[in-house]
């Protein structure tokens, strides 16, 4: 990680923002929890956590992009494309304190909110709020993973690339083809013919 000299005070107002998607939270109450807050900078094709790393943060990304991706017998899954508001981590590795299957990689130039899993339990024990902030934003995040779920498993390789590219048409110039091909788990061919189709429209 490449230092920078960057005031987590602009970004605090975005996070305080950001955290009222979830559940309604004072200003005193967000006073108690952003000092466990830190602010973080990763270049381009930084590995933010390695496989085999124990993940030690919780994140948001304030500007920017991770991705989320494992290795497979096949080549690389990609499990997340986290992109300004996105919370991401390896969820087992966290909460379970385990080194972690996944790896988390900037595929741009990132800023990030994190905060640490001591910090978090510190802040879980000095308020209540903060404990139910925490169990909304974790049912959110499994509710989210839920949906994507489902509708991989309904939708048909061509429904699946047109709803993403309808809902997210920035992402093709964000994302290099292959990677985007392995989230929607579609053939990089396959992706190519797709959107040869789109651009024919």
């Amino acid at each position: 990680m490449r230092e920078r000299k960057l005031d987590i005070k602009s970004y605090l107002e975005h996070v305080f923002a950001y955290l009222q998607r979830f559940m309604e939270l004072s200003r005193q109450e967000f006073d108690l929890l952003s000092p466990y807050l830190e602010l973080r900078y990763f270049d381009k094709k930084a590995i933010i956590l390695a496989q085999g790393q124990v993940d030690d943060y919780l994140n948001i990304v304030m500007k920017g992009m991770i991705r989320k991706y494992i290795h497979t017998k096949k080549g690389e899954a990609t499990l997340q494309l986290a992109t300004e508001g996105h919370i991401v981590q390896s969820e087992i590795s966290f909460h379970v304190r385990k080194p972690s299957d996944l790896i988390l990689e900037a595929l741009e130039p990132t800023v990030m909110i994190s905060i640490r899993h001591d910090n978090l339990q510190l802040a879980l024990k000095k308020t209540v709020s903060v404990e139910r902030l925490g169990r909304a934003m974790i049912t959110q995040m499994f509710i989210k993973k839920d949906i994507r779920y489902y509708e991989q498993l309904q939708m048909t390789t061509r429904e699946r690339f047109l709803a993403y590219v309808t809902n997210h048409p920035h992402m093709l110039q964000r994302v290099p083809q292959k990677i985007l091909a392995s989230y929607l788990n579609i053939k990089p061919e396959t992706f190519s013919r797709l959107k040869h189709l789109l651009r024919k429209k």
